[in-house]
């Protein structure tokens, strides 16, 4: 399932390493991000591939094919926050459940094949989107429905941690 930080203290995703991937966001700058994007979506492909891909490990860990989707979707809502950060100023970005969606979606009976080009695609135009920030433009803000505040420094460097954990994830038992 996907990892839920304390949404009160999200922060411990940009100061310190992960305690579970070891992914450590205090060691590069927001313009470092879309380049980690690109080598991260990189290596879905082939995870995407196996024989294993709709296996779940035990019933509380989605699959890998899951797990794909929903990096997938990760890249495209925060493609559209993104966005909302450079149009507006200090936006309040719709609530995504990501649980529900992956039920909704059906996460686990996509094609494996569709999924890997639309995560390949989404990762492509949220790490475009990163490198088309303005210089001046890193410190506008916008919040989550649940009140968090973020720049686009901070949700570039917080947003990149999830699909590298999800990549951990679906690799560190198989």
């Amino acid at each position: 399932m996907p990892i839920t930080p304390d949404t009160k203290n999200w922060t411990w995703v940009l100061e310190k390493p992960c305690p579970e991937c070891g992914f450590d966001a205090s060691t590069f700058t927001a313009k470092d991000v879309a380049g980690l994007v690109r080598e991260n979506a990189a290596a879905w492909p082939a995870t995407l591939d196996r024989a294993d891909v709709r296996e779940r490990p035990d019933d509380a860990t989605w699959s890998p094919l899951e797990y794909g989707a929903h990096v997938r979707d990760v890249h495209r809502i925060y493609l559209y926050r993104l966005g909302l950060m450079l149009e507006q100023h200090d936006p309040l970005f719709p609530n995504w459940d990501q649980d529900e969606t992956a039920v909704e979606e059906k996460y686990n009976e996509q094609d494996p094949d569709v999924v890997t080009r639309e995560l390949v695609e989404a990762a492509e135009a949220i790490a475009s989107g990163f490198e088309a920030v303005p210089d001046d433009a890193w410190q506008r803000p916008g919040r989550r429905s649940d009140g968090a505040g973020f720049t686009i420094e901070t949700i570039a460097k917080y947003y990149i941690h999830d699909p590298v954990h999800h990549l951990w994830d679906v690799n560190k038992t198989r």
